[in-house]
């Protein structure tokens, strides 16, 4: 892609970098077959394509976005399954992030939508105020037939309220270090990524991971310190915000590491592991933690990924039909493909794969939340694909992704680690 920027905008080393993203695109087109937006609304806005013609005229006049930029930027799920498909290898990710931040900084929002997005920043992240706002959910739900009357919030207050759980687990007190029962000479040490949403939503999971690192000869720690990953943030484009939870997480895991040491960080949400794995980028202009979140990012581990090394035994041989769901952020974020499917398979069970695999269910964090329509849409397009495939229950590697399609699902939606922790003699985990 041609562009025209001054010496002195690359006298800038960010805007320099983005420039050299930009000139990567060839406009072949091959991200709009694959971008959830395009595919289900057909515009050329809505595409990578677009979006990047969008950021390189922004960058380059330096102006402010208006309303017309910010919607198909709003729309971006942030998938990244257009890096996937790019036979070019554009970033794209650098250049949604960059709008995203843009957006936030020099865009003035509905104060409607600037309330709602602020109180999302600052209640998911936070394990205690989540739980608070999931009791406040309830309570609602009784005024959802005005609420979602409501203009510009509605729709989205009607989606947060339906999306809220039922239930929730009760509170569960864990120590800080789980050993395992293994030779001293042979065991290995990790730290897991203990979250946030996930925490309050399904601590199962976690638990789940415990008891099959353990069995496999690793101990496990939960560093004091450590929160929220900083991808919700991130994601909305509080840059700020993302980088200071991000910086806690990073000193976090660095005592650990120059401590006891670590040989991975394993991260049961897949969507915190992309980010995580992000940090080096994330924060290669920061002179104070370069080093250190490179350190973190060549450590951070996909569960699936740590465990597909080690040796585990599965005595009960499970045989149920599984239809696995690859989370956007595992497949196209990570990279990984084959290691939960392969994982499940040495488990024993009878592992599908749905038609349209690459494309998102519509979670993408909050976007479920802030773009109901097109996430619905993706949700039950998925949720169809998912159907076909007549298994006894549905495994996925994200949070996300197990509340947007267990949300219209007849079929379980679990954690592929709660799958694996059944084999080898651990709770049944089929719910919804």
């Amino acid at each position: 892609m041609q562009t025209h920027f001054t010496a002195d905008q690359l006298a800038d080393p960010h805007t320099a970098d983005l420039e050299k993203i930009l000139r990567s695109c060839v406009h072949c087109g091959f991200c709009t077959a694959t971008c959830p937006t395009y595919v289900v609304g057909r515009d050329e806005r809505d595409s990578p394509r677009g979006r990047i013609y969008l950021i390189k005229e922004l960058l380059e006049t330096g102006r402010a976005p208006d309303a017309y930029d910010v919607e198909p930027l709003d729309h971006c799920l942030s998938c990244l399954s257009c890096m996937t498909t790019c036979p070019s290898g554009v970033d794209y990710r650098r250049l949604i992030d960059h709008a995203r931040v843009e957006v936030e900084t020099r865009y003035t929002r509905d104060p409607a939508d600037r309330l709602l997005r602020a109180l999302l920043v600052r209640l998911l992240p936070y394990p205690a105020r989540f739980r608070l706002s999931i009791g406040l959910a309830w309570l609602g739900r009784p005024l959802l037939p005005i609420l979602k009357r409501l203009p510009v919030v509605g729709e989205r207050l009607e989606a947060m309220l339906r999306l809220s759980p039922a239930r929730l687990p009760a509170r569960v007190a864990t120590p800080r270090e789980f050993k395992a029962k293994a030779p001293a000479a042979s065991r290995r040490r990790v730290a897991l990524l203990t979250g946030c949403a996930q925490g309050v939503l399904a601590p199962e999971i976690n638990a789940a991971a415990i008891r099959v690192l353990n069995r496999a000869g690793v101990d496990v720690v939960l560093p004091e310190g450590e929160g929220c990953c900083g991808s919700l943030a991130h994601h909305m484009g509080y840059e700020q915000r993302a980088l200071a939870q991000a910086r806690a997480d990073i000193d976090a895991w660095t005592r650990e590491i120059d401590g006891d040491g670590l040989d991975a960080i394993v991260i049961t949400a897949s969507g915190c592991g992309a980010t995580i794995k992000d940090y080096g980028a994330m924060f290669g202009h920061d002179a104070a933690y370069a080093g250190k979140a490179a350190r973190v990012a060549a450590l951070a581990k996909d569960v699936s990924e740590y465990l597909l090394d080690l040796d585990l035994a599965f005595p009960a041989r499970r045989g149920e039909i599984v239809a696995y769901h690859p989370a956007c952020s595992l497949q196209h974020g990570q990279k990984i493909l084959d290691a939960p499917k392969a994982l499940l398979r040495r488990a024993g069970y009878d592992v599908r794969t749905p038609a349209e695999a690459h494309l998102c269910c519509g979670s993408a964090g909050v976007y479920n939340i802030l773009q109901p329509r097109i996430a619905s849409e993706l949700r039950d397009r998925k949720v169809r694909n998912l159907a076909r495939l007549k298994a006894d229950v549905i495994a996925t590697g994200n949070i996300g992704c197990m509340t947007q399609i267990g949300s219209k699902s007849a079929t379980p939606v679990v954690h592929l680690v709660e799958l694996l922790d059944w084999a080898q003699g651990g709770p049944t985990p089929l719910r919804n």
